[in-house]
C-alpha cells in the first residue's frame, strides 16, 4: 500500500473521514492489538469471516466476468487466488481454535455478513468494474492498514498474534498493494475523477458495513443482558 493521498484510494480514504477511523480503530481492533478481546468475540468473528470470504471469492469471479481486458482478467484471477489461499489458511487457523470447517459451513450468516457481501456483489452487478473494486477496497486495504498498525503489539503472549501477523505479513501486504494498483488503473481509464461523488458514497457505505461487521463480533463478547 502507498501513502499517496492523491491516489483514488487516498482520496476515498480521506473523504470517508471519521467513518474510516471508526473502522480501523474499532474497539474490536484495539482488543486484537492488546490481546484483551474476549475469545468468544473472536471465535464468532472467525466463523462469520469464513462465510464472508466465500462471497468475496465470488466477487472476484464477478470481476473476471466484468473484465474485457487481459490485464483486468489477470488481476481478477490473482485476487481470487489470493482469497482462496487466505481461506485455506483461515480454515487451518480456525482448527487451532477448535472450529472445524463443517461447523462453519453450517453456521447461519449474520445480517452484518449478508449486508456487506451482498452490497459488494450488488455494486459489481449493477455498476461497472470500477464500482466493484471501490466496494471491495475498504476490506482489502483496510485489513492491510490494520495489520500494519497492530504489528508487534501485545507481544508473543497475545492470543491474536498469528492473526495480526497474517495481515501484517509481506504476502498480504503485497496482495493489498496489487489491489490498490488495480483500483488506480481502472479508475484512471473509467473517469473516476468525474464520478468521485458517487464512488465516495459507495466507499462510505462499504466502510460503514465493515464497521458493522466489527460491531457484530464485539457484541458476541459482551456478557448476556440481564432478564
Amino acid at each position: 500500500m502507498t501513502d499517496d493521498d492523491t491516489s483514488l484510494f487516498g482520496q476515498l480514504r480521506r473523504g470517508a473521514g471519521s467513518l474510516w477511523r471508526d473502522y480501523v480503530d474499532h474497539p474490536f481492533v484495539r482488543g486484537l492489538g492488546d490481546g484483551s478481546l474476549p475469545q468468544s468475540a473472536f471465535r464468532h468473528y472467525l466463523v462469520q469471516d469464513y462465510l464472508f470470504l466465500i462471497h468475496f471469492v465470488r466477487a472476484y469471479a464477478l470481476a473476471g466476468y466484468k473484465s474485457t481486458r487481459l490485464e483486468d482478467l489477470h488481476a481478477a484471477a490473482s485476487g481470487m487466488a489470493a482469497l482462496l489461499a487466505e481461506m485455506t489458511l483461515h480454515v487451518a487457523y480456525c482448527a487451532e481454535w477448535g472450529i472445524g470447517e463443517p461447523e462453519m459451513e453450517a453456521e447461519p450468516e449474520c445480517v452484518e455478513t449478508v449486508a456487506y457481501t451482498r452490497f459488494v456483489l450488488d455494486r459489481g452487478t449493477a455498476g461497472d468494474l470500477l464500482d466493484l473494486h471501490v466496494a471491495l477496497a475498504p476490506c482489502i486495504l483496510g485489513y492491510a492498514e490494520i495489520g500494519s498498525a497492530l504489528q508487534g503489539r501485545g507481544g508473543a503472549a497475545n492470543p491474536y498474534a498469528a492473526w495480526i501477523a497474517s495481515y501484517a505479513g509481506a504476502e498480504y501486504q503485497e496482495a493489498a498493494g496489487s489491489a490498490e494498483a488495480t483500483l488506480e488503473r481502472i479508475g484512471a481509464r473509467s473517469g473516476a475523477g468525474m464520478r468521485l461523488a458517487d464512488l465516495q458514497a459507495s466507499f462510505n457505505t462499504a466502510v460503514r458495513l465493515e464497521t458493522a461487521f466489527w460491531d457484530m463480533g464485539w457484541r458476541a463478547g459482551l456478557p448476556p443482558a440481564m432478564p
